[in-house]
């Protein structure tokens, strides 16, 4: 195959063979020499296009069920020789190889063969070895070598080189960088599934690199000022945004997207009928009831100051009559998440064009699968530090009054021990130091974000005021000192949930037995910075 003017040669290996006849074809067109593999020499012979056998290249047969085609010095020599390097040409020749202008490689389903809960030995098969070292040698010399690793690429790079403009150095270079970024999540898909632990859950090892896939480009970041993007991990739960469909309004924003999360994750602790009026990433108010509008109705009412221009997550289905009851509420939200619309919410929609409505199945009960065991499928929280990352698995521990203990000599009633349970999961979706008032399924008052727990309570309280009588109280972390249980002995409050563990635990158990109030110890705390 030795030339002294050599033919332009492309050598395409891809496992998705997505536009494959249609490239094979314009490359022929255009004069292209073309050098494949296996299943994609056999489609592209089918379709009447000459094709080199990569045997023919290395004078190699394929080996080990096809484990080893292109791991040859022909194939990679001709890949990662510099043009302008007189030493690597004359060896080249030496060899009797040819260079290589343009690799077109997709990889084998690793990731959805693992998704599929496949035997590991299948899995295994399914790592592609050869597919990202292709990769990596033609992202390397992209100045001399064209790196095609996605379809969507082929029709923009060929209509290039056939219209004579050719693909510029900057082209390339931006080939190049999403090929090392496509192998690199590649990678670490392959290093998380290694090194699950048992039960699936995401393992810390020394080295990680989180393997993420933009979803889409946002309005703008925090501030208008910032730009943004949205990325989503392998596996993502039911109740995930990655899942969500836009359905109208704007496009989102970072900020948008935040406070959607903040939203999901609260109404996703309940069951029942739920509606979660979010302000700022904290519940302002959340509550549940027999039925969509009164759940609204309550949530509203628990702070219909804050819950302007918030966002709102629902866990049914959104009708007409629910949308008009917003409407008679004289009320502007900046979003709306709820698991599906009826045909007359839609065309209410329609007319509240500053609402960006979002529609996410996984919010109703019903429909919420489990990923765990998947890749990365159990959650996981994560927050960026200056130069560093904190990554923890997330607080989803199911909160259930039955593991709780009743410390003080008072035992709460029926109801109170409903509430207990309620204002206990709002509270862990608050940020700390965090209070909650409630009663009847609904948020009374909210604390969010104090620097200490006393000014957490004194919010909380003050935006329940006379309706904090009989209601329970709830903190995300223990009480350290008594005077959290006096403001609540004076307002009213029939019982406090706490996790617990103050060495002056005995000092607000007393002033709640004084009070004939209920204290009540979880044993586990719910922070949330």
């Amino acid at each position: 195959m030795n030339q002294n003017k050599q033919q332009p040669t492309a050598l395409i290996s891809c496992f998705d063979k997505t536009g494959l006849e249609q490239l094979g074809k314009k490359l022929t067109e255009a004069g292209w020499r073309i050098i494949s593999t296996g299943g994609t020499a056999a489609r592209l012979q089918e379709a009447g296009i000459d094709v080199i056998p990569v045997e023919d290249v290395t004078g190699h047969p394929s080996m080990f069920g096809g484990r080893i085609k292109t791991l040859h010095p022909a194939v990679h020599a001709g890949i990662l020789a510099r043009r302008k390097n007189p030493d690597d040409i004359r060896q080249l020749r030496e060899r009797g190889y040819n260079l290589l202008d343009m690799v077109v490689v997709n990889l084998y389903p690793f990731e959805q063969v693992a998704k599929k809960g496949a035997v590991e030995s299948e899995v295994l098969e399914n790592i592609d070895i050869g597919g990202p070292t292709l990769l990596r040698a033609a992202a390397k010399n992209y100045r001399s070598v064209i790196c095609l690793s996605d379809p969507r690429e082929y029709d923009e790079v060929v209509l290039a080189l056939t219209s004579g403009d050719g693909v510029d150095p900057d082209w390339r270079r931006r080939l190049a960088a999403r090929a090392f970024g496509h192998v690199s999540r590649y990678d670490s898909l392959i290093a998380g599934y290694l090194g699950a632990e048992d039960g699936g859950l995401l393992a810390f090892p020394d080295e990680l690199t989180l393997p993420l896939e933009r979803e889409m480009d946002l309005r703008y970041g925090e501030n208008p000022h910032q730009s943004a993007a949205f990325y989503s991990l392998p596996s993502p739960p039911a109740h995930s945004l990655v899942r969500a469909e836009h359905v109208s309004g704007p496009d989102l924003s970072y900020n948008n997207l935040a406070d959607a999360d903040a939203a999901v994750n609260a109404v996703c602790e309940f069951n029942r009928p739920a509606v979660c009026a979010l302000k700022h990433a904290n519940p302002c108010g959340l509550a549940v009831a027999d039925q969509l509008p009164t759940a609204f109705s309550l949530a509203y009412q628990g702070d219909p100051v804050s819950i302007f221009g918030g966002v709102v997550a629902v866990n049914r289905t959104v009708c007409e009559k629910f949308m008009q009851f917003m409407s008679d509420e004289e009320l502007f939200l900046d979003m709306l998440i709820a698991p599906d619309y009826t045909e007359g919410a839609r065309e209410k929609l329609k007319k509240r064009g500053k609402l960006t409505a979002l529609q996410l199945r996984g919010l109703n009960p019903e429909n919420r699968e489990d990923t765990s065991g998947e890749i990365l499928g159990d959650s996981i929280d994560g927050k960026f530090l200056a130069g560093g990352m904190l990554l923890s698995s997330a607080d989803d521990v199911a909160i259930s009054h039955t593991d709780w203990t009743v410390a003080g000599e008072v035992e709460p009633s029926a109801q109170s021990w409903s509430d207990l349970e309620f204002a206990m999961k709002v509270v862990k979706h608050v940020k700390s130091n965090s209070v909650v008032v409630a009663k009847g399924g609904a948020t009374l008052g909210v604390g969010a974000g104090q620097m200490n727990r006393v000014e957490a309570a004194r919010l909380a309280l003050d935006g329940a005021g006379g309706r904090a009588e009989e209601a329970v109280l709830a903190s995300d972390g223990f009480l350290p000192f008594p005077d959290v249980a006096k403001l609540a002995a004076g307002a009213g409050i029939a019982a406090i949930v706490q996790p617990g563990g103050s060495i002056r635990d005995d000092e607000s158990i007393a002033v709640a037995d004084d009070a004939g109030m209920a204290m009540i110890f979880t044993g586990r705390r719910h922070f949330r910075h």
